[in-house]
């Protein structure tokens, strides 16, 4: 039996590949964090607000494009980056009530 014809091997080699595409995006998740931590120090030294409503309704349209075009649901891309974002706005609140 071949490693086509087992299905064990191929759910390991699917596993195996899941698992290096979920580290990769562990790295990009905090080099984004490490950005959005920058950006939050610059808006707190500026007094600018933590959240930027016209920003992220750009930001939503243009991820939402972006997942249709990787054939990935759009609402679930908006759902993802909101959840970031709420993140990203509590650290900016952070950083400012920390000035």
């Amino acid at each position: 039996m071949t490693a086509a014809e087992d299905p064990r091997a191929e759910l390991l080699r699917l596993r195996s590949s899941i698992d290096n595409i979920d580290a990769a995006l562990i790295f990009m998740l905090a080099e984004r964090f490490r950005a959005t931590q920058q950006v939050g120090q610059l808006k707190a030294e500026h007094e600018m607000p933590a959240s930027d409503p016209g920003r992220e309704e750009q930001q939503v349209a243009r991820l939402k494009a972006l997942a249709e075009d990787a054939h990935l649901d759009p609402e679930f891309a908006e759902k993802w980056f909101n959840f970031v974002v709420a993140e990203v706005i509590r650290h900016h609140t952070e950083a400012a009530e920390g000035r």
